[in-house]
């Protein structure tokens, strides 16, 4: 993996958030929680350091320098590196000559102009910027610790994504190169946080008169357990002849990625299969993340299915009972990486998954709420409700008073009157309707009723007060559909004796014919319901008050 140098300037400020004062070590913020993917983030600055406390024109070594308030961070250094024109924070403010004592050798003017250059590369306060020096006149050999903080830096929250970065200027770059490396300081163990050391001289971008400079990130961030950590800069070079470089604008970050959730489709119909993607999203620097883990239990009746996808490194999945755990990787230059789980409901209803319900959540930022809305089936209508249906020998005439929904997956209404109507008697005030509902959770539907006021066939054989029926076909929230029907005759009667009608009665009229009370007949996904069939010896057939609901894809007419 390689160390970036990041554009000057502005592109710096771009990718880096800085919360807080520079240099107090208490800059730690939390990023905002995020349902769906979002696209890289810059990093948070945890602590940074710009050699600016208290300083002017007189000269500091490092390791009596106090940073700002309220940390009043303090360093060491190897001894090597406080001696022969080392450690010493230097400006374009200073003195003009060799500090006494500074062991320089005539070089005070280059070692001053590293401060310059450096603060140019930053903020264009090159006259006035302060930075750590080293110019070195000894050979200081290698991995001796060039800069080390001594007070502990507070972490917001432990199981982070910790990283560093630093501004770094160096000349002389046909001698030996400065190599520094970064550690994180966990109590005594040193941690590294670079796979390779950053050398100023091989990966700057930018070169200010005859200085290479540039701002560099650790290239391994560290998955860090506590909640305080210390700093370590390490020079890898051993050598004096080169190795002449400064740095300022230290910086610990907060590069923990972000999940997102999401569910696609959604709404989604109930059984039927919605992909839950969690989207791990880097910080802006892009560098791996390894390591990070959770443990997302499922909202209570959704389930998974057994196949798991993802284009993360390294990741295994562990299914336990109504929850999900994985852990995984996020390769260096990757934005994001996935993980697709599919899921169903048995149910309709809302189905949510918040950042609390990840836990443990190790190495990433807890996402928002996302809710996956599961409803019931498309299903077409058919709805039919007639005031009376007739049907002779010749074949069936138009029914009267028609309200009909025919194949349609749009919730509607129908409806029809007719105040009087004489087929084999008469029969008043009909009123039919037919209507196709689909209620918030999207369960649908089929209803058809009809209503006739007084009827009065075949010259008052059959008679009635009013006249009403009924079919309803419903689906479930498991997605199922159920049917129901009744009718009701009020007062009927039959040659003038009173009759209770009941679920498919069926009275014969002697030499004229039969008829049926309430008669139900169920159908595929639907029921049809006569309120009173009469079917004569000559052949014709006549029904009053007949209602039809149905559910279905394809349509059942």
């Amino acid at each position: 993996m390689d160390v970036w140098s990041w554009a000057r300037g502005s592109r710096f400020v771009m990718g880096i958030v800085a919360v807080g004062l520079v240099g107090s070590g208490l800059a730690v913020g939390a990023t905002t929680a995020a349902a769906e993917p979002v696209a890289p983030r810059p990093p948070v600055v945890v602590f940074a350091e710009n050699f600016e406390n208290g300083q002017g024109s007189a000269i500091t070594w490092v390791n009596r320098y106090v940073g700002a308030a309220p940390l009043g961070q303090t360093y060491t250094a190897d001894p090597v590196w406080l001696a022969s024109c080392n450690g010493i924070i230097a400006s374009e403010l200073n003195q003009a000559t060799d500090p006494p004592g500074a062991g320089c050798g005539g070089w005070w003017p280059r070692v001053k102009d590293l401060a310059g250059v450096l603060g140019d590369w930053a903020d264009g306060s090159g006259a006035t910027n302060h930075a750590v020096t080293a110019y070195t006149h000894t050979d200081p050999g290698a991995g001796r610790t060039q800069l080390q903080s001594t007070a502990p830096i507070p972490i917001s929250a432990p199981n982070r994504f910790i990283a560093f970065s630093v501004d770094v200027a160096e000349q002389n770059c046909y001698g030996q190169h400065t190599k520094y490396a970064f550690y994180l300081l966990d109590g005594a163990t040193a941690i590294p946080a670079s796979t390779r050391p950053i050398a100023p001289c091989e990966d700057a971008t930018t070169v200010i008169n005859g200085t290479a400079v540039g701002t560099f990130h650790s290239d391994a961030p560290v998955l860090f357990a506590g909640t305080s950590l210390g700093l370590r800069l390490v020079n890898q070079q051993p050598s004096g002849n080169g190795n002449d470089s400064a740095f300022d604008n230290v910086r610990v970050l907060d590069v923990t990625p972000q999940v997102g959730i999401a569910f696609d489709p959604n709404p989604v119909e109930v059984g039927k299969t919605s992909n839950l993607t969690l989207t791990v999203t880097n910080t802006t620097e892009l560098s791996a993340k390894a390591g990070w883990s959770f443990t997302l239990a499922l909202p209570p009746g959704l389930t998974q299915a057994p196949t798991v996808a993802t284009t993360c490194a390294g990741t295994t999945f562990t299914p336990v009972a109504g929850a999900f755990s994985a852990t995984g990787t996020l390769p260096a230059g990757a934005e994001s990486c996935t993980i697709t789980l599919p899921v169903r409901a048995a149910r309709t209803g809302t189905y949510t998954s918040c950042g609390g319900d990840f836990a443990p959540l190790v190495g990433l930022n807890p996402p928002g709420c996302a809710t996956l809305k599961v409803v019931g089936p498309t299903l077409a209508y058919a709805a039919h409700a007639h005031g009376v249906r007739v049907s002779t020998l010749l074949g069936p005439l138009p029914p009267l008073a028609p309200a009909d929904l025919t194949c349609t997956t749009t919730p509607t209404t129908d409806s029809a009157t007719l105040a009087t109507a004489s087929v084999l008697g008469s029969t008043s005030a009909l009123v039919d309707t037919a209507t196709g509902t689909t209620d918030p959770d999207g369960l649908r539907t089929a209803h058809a009723t009809s209503h006739t006021a007084v009827v009065n066939l075949l010259a008052g054989l059959i008679t009635a007060d009013e006249l009403h029926s009924e079919a309803i076909a419903a689906t479930t929230p498991t997605g199922a559909i159920t049917v129901s029907g009744s009718s009701g005759l009020t007062n009927l009667r039959v040659a003038g004796v009173p009759v209770i009608p009941k679920v498919n009665l069926n009275l014969t009229i002697p030499l004229v014919g039969s008829i049926t009370t309430d008669e139900q007949i169920p159908g595929p996904n639907g029921i049809t319901v006569n309120a009173l069939h009469v079917r004569l010896l000559a052949g014709t057939d006549l029904v009053v008050g007949q209602t039809t609901a149905s559910l279905g894809t394809p349509c059942l007419g």
